[in-house]
């Protein structure tokens, strides 16, 4: 089609009149307990399974459905003893005291392809919030982004995952200043029985490993053992007589032995000190000179009776566009560097099963032996470019929730390896599922750059901040 002469043209609309759906993010909705649309019976197994699991450790409150409990503050110190960092957690309302205190990043949630997941959030602080299912695909009442879905107040989100892989969920309300606070967790889509007791002979057999994630791997032959194909036309697409999935839970998945989950974040210590309230993007929020909000009203621009976020406040102009980002994590681990430095993250770091929806032994620096698959899952939360580079070569099967190469859409991608020293590059929001698989002993670095992407002059390299390295040891 002909950029000059095209041959269909979409008409657009002016805004003129429009400046109320505009403001909506910014003006709470009076309904603040909207029912779900088409609600059904959730069929989630993992809140009984975790209750069954981790009887002192969590307490389902309501059948099949996961809660999230949004804007709670956590302020933790600085690896360096510099500063306090200001965190919008997400609360798990099932966990038990201490784990239920706010937690950052939030609690992992994994289920099963093809349920119906229930989510009950509730929120705090200033209305409204939302819960984004990244890279999932709900209705457009239950997607969480903000002007097109419910913002709640208090909402139970529905929906069905229908494909295996990595995703995450994070608040949609005031995106840049919430999900920066941290407001997000990872959520994990297995095979259909991952949490079916498959062995009565392994204890806990559900809540453990080996597990099974999505991937085509029919040409790598390192995987052979532990890797089941399926239809090579439809793969788990169907159809079959209707259904949604192949017969086999497990076409078209790989095993694995270890898993460890890599989320990769940057804050800048400044906006925590100064924009620690949530009403700073609020029209009528204004600093005072302690840092503090005036919350004074403030007069709207002439000619207009809307105050406009961002202008008709009187917070520092510009100042959500001044990031200068200062410390770094992984997982919640600090990375122990300042800015020009490189700095190792602590060894041993395992993810609680309470935080994890009962599986126990998610790492995040990597502890395997010689021979097992390790399947390195990879969030760029970040508000930078970042650079993975692996000590081994990898194979990277998934990106961004979709494994690639899986039929029926087998003929646009296809899983690839990775050479050891090769930079993999990363904006923010993106995911990629790496495995390993080493015959020899590996005691190295797996190294993570972080970028400043706002600093950028054009044509210029983004200048490297920091350098932070995360063990692999295989022996």
């Amino acid at each position: 089609m002909s950029r000059s002469n095209p041959a269909f043209r979409i008409p657009r609309k002016r805004l003129a009149g429009m400046q109320g759906a505009w403001t909506k993010m910014w003006d709470p909705p009076a309904e603040s307990n909207p029912p779900t649309p088409e609600l059904l019976t959730p069929n989630n197994p993992v809140p009984a399974f975790m209750q069954a699991q981790l009887p002192d450790d969590f307490r389902m409150n309501v059948p099949g459905t996961v809660e999230r409990d949004l804007m709670n503050k956590v302020v933790m110190p600085t690896w360096d003893n510099q500063k306090e960092l200001v965190f919008f957690a997400f609360r798990d309302n099932g966990l038990q005291s201490p784990l239920n205190d706010g937690i950052w990043p939030a609690p992992t949630i994994r289920v099963p392809r093809g349920v119906i997941f229930h989510c009950l959030a509730q929120g705090h602080g200033p209305k409204p919030h939302t819960i984004h299912w990244h890279g999932l695909e709900p209705t457009p009442m239950n997607d969480g982004v903000g002007h097109c879905s419910v913002e709640i107040g208090h909402y139970t989100y529905q929906l069905q995952p229908n494909f295996i892989g990595t995703y995450f969920y994070h608040c949609h309300r005031n995106t840049v200043q919430h999900f920066e606070f941290g407001l997000y967790g990872m959520f994990l889509v297995e095979p259909p029985d991952a949490f079916d007791q498959q062995d009565p002979n392994l204890p806990n057999f559900a809540g453990g490993y080996p597990r099974r994630t999505a991937a085509n791997l029919e040409d790598f032959s390192q995987f052979s053992d532990k890797f089941v194909g399926g239809d090579p036309v439809w793969g788990v697409a169907g159809p079959f007589d209707g259904a949604l999935e192949d017969p086999d839970p497990h076409a078209f998945t790989v095993e694995y032995d270890v898993e460890a989950l890599w989320v990769l974040d940057d804050r800048d210590s400044v906006w925590s000190d100064l924009a620690s309230n949530g009403k700073a993007f609020y029209p009528g929020g204004a600093l005072t000179q302690d840092g503090q909000l005036s919350g004074e009203a403030v007069t709207p621009a002439p000619g207009t009776d809307v105050q406009r976020p961002g202008f008709d406040d009187q917070f520092p102009r510009g100042f959500f566009h001044d990031y200068n980002a200062d410390y770094w994590f992984v997982t919640g681990v600090p990375v122990p560097a300042h800015r020009g430095e490189t700095g190792t993250i602590t060894s041993g770091n395992i993810v609680p099963a309470a935080l994890n929806s009962g599986v126990a032994g998610m790492q995040v620096d990597v502890n395997a032996e010689v021979d097992q698959v390790v399947l390195v899952r990879v969030l760029n939360a970040a508000y930078n470019t970042i650079e993975v580079t692996f000590p081994v070569d990898v194979t990277i099967i998934a990106f961004d929730g979709r494994a690639l190469g899986v039929p029926p859409y087998g003929r646009y991608n296809h899983a690839f390896e990775l050479k050891a020293g090769t930079a993999y590059r990363m904006s923010t929001a993106r995911r990629f599922d790496a495995l390993i698989r080493s015959s020899n002993p590996v005691n190295a670095f797996a190294e993570v750059k972080f970028f400043d992407t706002n600093g950028q002059k054009v044509l210029d390299p983004e200048p490297l901040l920091v350098t932070a390295r995360i063990p692999i040891v295989i022996s």
